[in-house]
């Protein structure tokens, strides 16, 4: 996770035409990972008295705009972590996609972009709910009613959300994996480095037989 979001906000940063316009908003981001990290144990604890996570539910995860990336992510957390399948895709893609798929007691979640289609992703929210699934929304500034789960994430920079909406996906694998009985911090099948294509374990190629 420290990988994924230092790159992101180098590459943020990079985009900025130059350091003096980055460095205006610096002094915003720096409040906005203060107060996120004030938030994870609110995060923690929403998370211990919800049932939104269910060892044996069905995961989908849905994004727009920045926060694709992080969707995309947490699919793979939740397969290398949790160790679990799920499903990462645009919130577009999924209602003009897939939608036939939902049934009572899927988990959905959502990120909400800071200004891109807000009401239209509380709408696919709301429709998921009343559909029988259950729904994880987060974002800044959303109602407290809109979801079976909402984590409110802290103001940031326009544009910037993506630096700080993985954090509480994160924590939610973590408490998920306990519940499962996985070890989140090892792999059971694949190597820390891939050094080949050859299988899925860490057995190494043997020579071919003369034969």
């Amino acid at each position: 996770m420290n990988a994924y979001s230092s790159l992101l906000i180098a590459a943020g940063a990079l985009a900025y035409p130059g350091t003096t316009v980055f460095a205006s908003i610096g002094h915003v981001l720096f409040t906005t990972f203060e107060n996120a990290g004030k938030s994870l144990e609110l995060w923690q604890n929403q998370f211990a008295n919800s049932t939104w996570l269910e060892p044996n539910a069905t995961y989908y995860f849905l994004a727009r705009g920045g926060s694709l990336g992080t969707c995309h992510q947490a699919r793979l957390l939740w397969e290398e972590a949790v160790k679990t399948p799920a499903t990462s895709m645009s919130t577009s893609g999924f209602r003009h996609g897939p939608q036939e798929i939902v049934t009572g007691g899927m988990r959905f979640c959502l990120w909400l972009d800071q200004q891109l289609m807000r009401e239209a992703d509380l709408a696919v929210a709301r429709d998921l709910k009343e559909l029988g699934a259950s729904v994880m929304l987060v974002g800044e500034g959303l109602p407290s009613d809109a979801a079976d789960l909402v984590c409110q994430l802290p103001s940031s920079p326009p544009h910037w959300q993506f630096a700080i909406d993985m954090l509480p996906i994160q924590l939610a694998a973590e408490q998920l994996s306990r519940l499962r009985g996985v070890d989140c911090d090892s792999f059971r099948i694949c190597s820390y480095v891939v050094e080949n294509e050859y299988g899925l374990t860490h057995k190494k190629a043997e020579a071919p037989s003369a034969d």
